[in-house]
């Protein structure tokens, strides 16, 4: 009970002595403040001469996700193309990407059979493209178009790959030559392949997968059940030598 009562004393104490110290303050120091030539230059003695009452404000500023990537996407839009080839026995459509400026594009092997003739769709042209390589191990080939002064992107790299990672696709839709959008994120990598958690039908097949600073992490296939499933970054690098 003593110790109880000595606590209460002594915080009693502290908070007395607290508000006679304001009390002081205001009383007999603050009116000198006011007053001294001094200080008449600090911009709280002034505030407080003219009556202003001064609010510190903290300012937040909140990036809507939906910004982001539609800054992400005006950065890019430029270097998909479209893909379309015919065969004696159908028409076959998908995506590419410009990767040089000087009209080189990528896309995937499985768009553009042995024999078939091949259109490249970009900035309302059709152009037919020369082959220049085939890899169909991973189904990747490289075309060249008669078009320079090309738009093209960054390329990332696969150390910067991330599970959990925002990630987009952009491909054309060949019906309408306009630009289609998906978003996800990886689920799964690794250097064969990037699993995202978007599905998609097959017409964007060989859409490019960016991330949300508009880097290029791989070019999309589509499986059966439409899971886009990505040839990683390092294996197009290798195949265009870049």
């Amino acid at each position: 009970m003593f110790k109880l009562k000595k606590s209460v004393i002594l915080i009693s104490s502290v908070f007395l002595g607290g508000l006679i110290s304001g009390l002081i303050f205001q009383i007999f120091v603050f009116p000198y403040l006011l007053v001294s030539p001094y200080l008449a230059d600090f911009q709280f003695v002034k505030n407080f001469k003219e009556g202003k009452i001064v609010i510190n404000t903290k300012e937040e500023i909140i990036v809507q996700e939906s910004v982001v990537l539609e800054e992400a996407i005006s950065k890019i839009e430029k270097v998909v193309v479209g893909i379309q080839t015919k065969t004696s026995e159908k028409t076959i459509s998908g995506s590419g990407l410009v990767v040089t400026s000087d009209g080189l594009v990528v896309t995937l092997s499985e768009l553009v059979p042995v024999g078939g003739s091949v259109i490249v769709f970009i900035d309302g042209e059709k152009i037919k493209p020369q082959i220049v390589k085939r890899d169909s191990a991973n189904n990747l080939i490289l075309l060249q178009i008669d078009k320079s002064n090309l738009k093209t992107c960054g390329f990332s790299n696969s150390e910067d790959v991330k599970l959990g990672e925002r990630v987009f696709l952009l491909g054309i839709s060949l019906s309408t030559l306009k630009s289609i959008v998906n978003e996800g994120i990886i689920k799964y990598f690794d250097e064969d392949n990037i699993k995202t958690n978007i599905f998609e039908t097959s017409s964007l097949r060989g859409s490019p997968l960016f991330n949300i600073e508009s880097d290029l992490v791989g070019l999309n296939t589509i499986d059966s059940a439409g899971k886009v499933i990505a040839i990683p970054i390092e294996k197009i690098k290798a195949f265009v030598g870049l």
